[in-house]
């Protein structure tokens, strides 16, 4: 009798792992479509440079912030010596009070600059690997950089401090991006080959 209940619960135990290797292997394959949308969604991330927000930000308040020109008692626009963003920039974005018993204040140039450190320490974080995808990012970083230097150069709405912070971010990014990969590369051929 004893034979027999152990031969059943055997049995039951092998049913049971059976119903639940299926459970998995249909869980598996709903999960699917949402892994390969999940891979494609990282790989997105992982190209996309972070540091394209913030530029991004400060263009559009560039393009709808306004110039100004001003006009002299003559009729004609005389070149002015700050950027006409300046303005726009200092203005005051957030102001807390403190304990100390003053306000510290934030300005909307400051809570861009705040932003891109942000983004600046996830594109480091970001370069630690060492896939095709953190190379692509690599570059188009470097075009990032291309691209708000020609802006600083060129452009009076550019030429801010906010902006050349900016600009030097996205050299920093290329640069540590760079040299982050190089290492981890060269730390797992390191390990690979047994060196």
């Amino acid at each position: 009798m004893a034979g027999k209940a152990s031969k059943d619960t055997r049995i039951a135990l092998a049913g049971a792992a059976v119903a639940k290797m299926e459970r998995d292997q249909k869980r598996r394959a709903g999960n699917g479509a949402t892994q390969k949308q999940g891979s494609f969604m990282r790989l997105i991330f992982g190209i996309f440079p972070l540091l394209v927000i913030p530029v991004v930000l400060y263009n559009l308040l560039a393009a709808f912030g306004g110039s100004v020109q001003v006009v002299d008692a003559s009729g004609q626009i005389v070149q002015t010596q700050a950027a006409p963003l300046a303005s726009l920039l200092s203005e005051r974005f957030l102001g807390l009070p403190m304990i100390s018993g003053v306000e510290w204040e934030l300005t909307n140039g400051d809570a861009i600059v705040l932003l891109a450190v942000i983004f600046l320490f996830l594109e480091i974080l970001k370069s630690t690997s060492t896939g095709t995808a953190t190379i692509v990012n690599h570059g188009i970083s470097l075009l990032l950089f291309i691209l708000c230097l020609v802006q600083f150069l060129l452009m009076p709405n550019f030429a801010t401090s906010t902006f050349f912070i900016l600009t030097a971010m996205t050299l920093l990014d290329v640069l540590a991006g760079v040299i982050v990969t190089i290492v981890s590369a060269r730390r797992d051929f390191g390990v690979a080959g047994d060196v």
